[in-house]
């Protein structure tokens, strides 16, 4: 079988490199899964610069999110097995952690449902405990992170505040929902949501960008608010003042979603199946900006690790249509 493989760690375009290699073995509790759609995440592009907190022995196919099919033909979301990643075309995944794809949405829609979504359900709910009539504040609103946070947090009743990048990315964090959106290129972060709040703050900060979208976060969080730190994106990570947060009274709450497979199992296909029937009803739906062939692998994990995408880029195996024709069943 065909899989991109890094036998080098730097930059994703330049480390990449297309391999025949045998289809991965599954051991004991695994499954062997054709790859149907790979979904790109920021870790993807860490794991080729040697800077995620795995670091698989070289060489090693980066792709930490997948939809496959089973060997009986059942759709499903898997985080493969590293070092064998999704941008191949089988892996293997451990059969416990394997969940069901949702019908309602397509191969490619589905294969960026699991880790983003699940961040920010764990995020929104179970840290910040968000509210219904709350405001969130979501930093990358037009990104693949940032999007499925805004999805769920007017799907739980809060107001969003979207925080982007330029005029475009503008324009699609108001298609998705976002009651404000903030250019920090060009506004005002703190100024714009203390205008957008009657000078009360955000209620809820979702953060996956660090750096000074934390700094600013700090100073424009409400009386009893909370900063969700969910990743950083920007490459700087900050030293939160603790005497601001007390004098302010707002809590900083930490994020690593991969920890609840080991403390709490559980919770993630509980998650899971509140996230099908959201996606069942429309409430939210995967932002896919672009279905990649392929032999595009690199240059699309390379446009992820420089931040310049917006939503979610997926790459489809040899074959694959680009999108679902209408009508055609999922």
């Amino acid at each position: 079988m065909q899989a991109w493989r890094v036998h080098r760690n730097g930059e994703p375009s330049e480390v990449m490199q297309l391999d025949e290699v045998d289809r991965p073995v599954p051991g004991e509790g695994q499954q062997l899964l054709r790859v149907r759609a790979a979904n790109i995440n920021f870790p993807d592009a860490l794991l080729c610069r040697g800077q995620y907190q795995v670091r698989p022995p070289l060489p090693f196919t980066p792709g930490v999110e997948i939809c496959g099919e089973t060997e009986d033909g059942r759709r499903v979301i898997a985080n493969p097995a590293l070092p064998h990643g999704g941008l191949a075309e089988y892996v293997v995944a451990d059969s416990a952690a394997l969940l069901p794809a949702p019908d309602a949405l397509d191969d490619a829609e589905a294969a960026a449902l699991h880790i983003g979504y699940q961040t920010g359900w764990f995020g929104l709910h179970r840290r910040a405990a968000l509210k219904e009539g709350e405001t969130l504040l979501v930093h990358a609103a037009a990104g693949g992170v940032g999007s499925a946070a805004v999805q769920l947090g007017k799907a739980a009743g809060a107001r969003v505040i979207g925080v982007v990048g330029g005029p475009e990315k503008a324009a699609v964090a108001r298609e998705l929902g976002c009651d404000v959106v903030v250019d920090r290129r060009s506004e005002d972060i703190v100024a714009a949501v203390k205008e957008a709040t009657g000078g009360r703050g955000a209620d809820v900060v979702y953060d996956p960008v660090g750096g000074d979208a934390y700094a600013k976060s700090a100073k424009c969080v409400a009386f009893e608010g909370r900063i969700v730190v969910v990743g950083f994106a920007s490459g700087d990570i900050p030293a939160p003042a603790l005497n601001h947060a007390l004098v302010k009274n707002y809590s900083i709450l930490g994020l690593h979603w991969g920890l609840y497979a080991l403390k709490d199992p559980a919770s993630i296909g509980r998650c899971h199946r509140t996230l099908t029937e959201y996606a069942a009803k429309g409430l939210i739906k995967p932002l896919v900006s672009e279905r990649v062939p392929f032999a595009d692998a690199p240059s699309a994990v390379q446009r992820v690790a420089d931040g310049t995408t917006t939503g979610r880029l997926v790459v489809l195996p040899a074959g694959a249509p680009a999108a679902p024709a209408e009508g055609e069943a999922r």
